[in-house]
């Protein structure tokens, strides 16, 4: 499937992948777990061509287990109102315990504000970026908090759009990503997988923001590289906050989207007249044609994971991909990618091409050992 390079001939080829099948943009979370395997051609083609990836799963028969409850939801809305009540007064008091902000400054703006009609996103991003604007050159009506501003970031060669809960503005000359989430900290602790989740979302919004600033023509290093975090104190509905550095997170996700093929590149490499909206088994053998790089932690950040893993496991010539056995696995294998392969050098009846005769004596030592501690032969 070659495309010309044109716009035009991307847009239509993606058309063409997507067919009837419902769409999803861009957020947060698929950005960060996009970001998380660049490896993989299959997620790239699906974002980019925009395909509701839970939707597709069911149709596959591998149903998506990945995702929030809608009780999670409902719950994280009302935490978010709750904080965000009374123009702000819970996050302006957060704000002002963890970064020093004056509690009464300001201001809470509402870029969705639907009181003149509902705004594309276009005019969001637009409302957006004048009130940083508005922020950076110190107006003194400049707001205080901007509620769910919009910011626009390119990936995989589309544009996604990014919607923060809510960003302090002119707090000590910087700008602040707010992340609001409605798991507990208890006694100082949090989950560390929800946590390091927040981490890698507030990361996203973070990166989005600062290529925002420098189009504006301000430093990146306006948009601090601390977060503020919100979640619910001990077991109460309490909002407490604390300051989060995700400088590691953000270092991550800016090397990762730049390893990311561009979708043109991508596109290029599949066969002509390739779609996903086809039945029966012709989907799954369609989908099967763009190269996937399963490894276990997609199964808590892809809706795809369960059909990869199926065909990661039933694919090479015996136990599928070591993908399957972890990112440690297969690196430790030094680009062996079947786990026959990898059986066959431990117990030495294959040999080992240019470059596995390292990989090889590893695996045959660590043969050995198994041997020995299961009371065989060494």
């Amino acid at each position: 499937m070659r495309t010309t390079g044109t716009t035009g001939a991307i847009a239509t080829t993606l058309e063409q992948l997507r067919g009837e099948l419902p769409t999803r943009n861009h957020n947060a979370r698929t950005v960060a777990a996009l970001a998380a395997n660049p490896g993989c051609a299959r997620r790239g083609v699906l974002d980019a061509a925009g395909i509701e990836k839970t939707v597709l799963a069911d149709r596959l028969g591998f149903p998506a287990r990945y995702g929030r409850s809608p009780f999670a939801i409902g719950r994280g809305n009302v935490f978010e109102a709750r904080v965000k009540a009374d123009g702000g007064r819970e996050l302006r008091r957060l704000l002002a315990e963890t970064l020093g902000a004056d509690p009464d400054g300001g201001e809470l703006v509402d870029v969705d504000d639907e009181s003149r009609g509902r705004p594309s996103r276009e005019e969001r991003v637009a409302r957006t970026r004048e009130a940083l604007a508005r922020a950076a050159r110190g107006d003194g009506d400049a707001c205080a908090i901007l509620d769910h501003p919009l910011l626009p970031l390119d990936v995989a060669g589309q544009r996604a759009y990014l919607e923060p809960d809510a960003m302090a503005c002119r707090v000590a000359g910087r700008l602040y990503v707010v992340e609001i989430k409605s798991f507990a900290i208890i006694d100082g602790s949090a989950d560390p997988g929800k946590l390091a989740s927040a981490a890698r979302q507030a990361a996203v919004y973070v990166l989005a923001l600062r290529r925002l600033a420098r189009e504006l023509g301000l430093d990146e290093d306006i948009v601090a590289t601390d977060i503020v975090l919100v979640c619910a104190q001990d077991f109460s509905n309490r909002p407490v906050a604390a300051v989060l550095d995700v400088r590691r997170e953000l270092a991550t996700t800016r090397r990762r989207l730049a390893r990311l093929s561009g979708v043109e590149e991508l596109l290029g490499e599949l066969p002509g007249g390739l779609t996903f909206d086809i039945d029966g088994d012709a989907r799954g053998a369609a989908v099967a044609r763009v190269p996937a790089a399963y490894v276990p932690d997609c199964l808590s950040a892809c809706e795809l994971a369960l059909f990869c893993r199926d065909e990661a496991r039933t694919c090479g010539t015996g136990g599928g991909t070591v993908g399957t056995l972890g990112t440690s696995v297969r690196g430790a294998l030094g680009g062996i990618e079947d786990i026959g392969t990898a059986l066959a050098l431990a117990d030495g009846t294959r040999a080992a091409e240019p470059g596995q005769e390292d990989v090889a004596r590893l695996l045959r030592r660590a043969e050995a050992l198994r041997r020995e501690a299961l009371g065989g032969v060494a």
